[in-house]
């Protein structure tokens, strides 16, 4: 009976220890997944587009703002506010990661953002500044997926030590079709689930994977932005020197 059951131990031991084994994803490791899901976000050229801004608080009271943007490969963005007129003229100029710019026509003044405000609000919407402007999660973040279904893969990132996030890790949902990213849940130091971004609507545009609409949810406040795509349009020819200080203050 002894031998029987040590016999049986040895059968089901390999089983156990396999299931205890991470399961590579056939698409490869979390980093390479992110790697795919950013550059399917940046693979224009170029990008303009038209876009429609609700800001929705708790009692669904509701604010629209029309702004246009700009971006140039994978760093350089401008956003420009048309509407009301408010904030008309206010413009947000991205170089890098580290590198943004605001200017308030008010004060006819550019003032760079600096690394501790970078995550505070932008413009009064659900978004920060990074959220904003960042546009290669691969440099502040290593990924391991956590997850993988029949139609996304789940991944955990987590900032990498020189990272200037104020986020403790992004759950990310990022769809096997066209490695566009349908959901990010931020979660603060604390380690308590912050904000949640949905895409939604994503076609193909001049042959490139773009969602129309994105939803950023503040749950601690309940208010939400929307973003919305009116038009938009790709590798247009948009040239460096759009993506200046001098380009930041021109009005539209």
């Amino acid at each position: 009976m002894r031998r029987l059951l040590e016999i049986g131990i040895a059968l089901l031991l390999p089983i156990v220890l396999w299931a205890e084994i991470p399961r590579q994803s056939s698409a490869g490791g979390g980093d390479e997944i992110l790697k795919k899901a950013e550059d399917a976000m940046n693979a224009p050229k170029d990008r303009t587009a038209s876009v429609k801004l609700t800001l929705i608080d708790k009692d669904g009271n509701s604010k629209v703002r029309q702004i246009k943007m700009w971006q140039l490969g994978k760093e350089k963005r401008l956003i420009r506010f048309l509407s009301p007129a408010d904030v008309k003229g206010v413009g947000f100029l991205v170089l890098s990661d580290n590198e943004m710019y605001l200017y308030m026509p008010a004060f006819k003044k550019i003032r760079r953002i600096a690394s501790h405000v970078k995550n505070e609000s932008f413009m009064g919407t659900d978004f920060s500044y990074n959220d904003i402007g960042k546009c290669q999660y691969t440099n502040d973040f290593t990924a391991e997926t956590k997850e993988e279904t029949e139609k996304e893969y789940v991944l955990e990132l987590t900032p990498t030590p020189k990272s200037d996030v104020d986020y403790a890790k992004l759950i990310m949902w990022v769809d096997k079709a066209n490695y566009i990213p349908s959901k990010i849940q931020f979660y603060n130091k604390k380690g308590t689930l912050l904000k949640v971004m949905e895409n939604e609507d994503t076609e193909k545009i001049d042959g490139y994977w773009t969602p129309r609409k994105m939803i950023m949810k503040n749950l601690k406040t309940g208010h939400k932005t929307i973003m919305e795509l009116a038009t938009v349009v790709h590798d247009t020819g948009l040239k460096e020197d759009m993506f200046s200080k001098r380009m930041l203050k021109r009005a539209e």
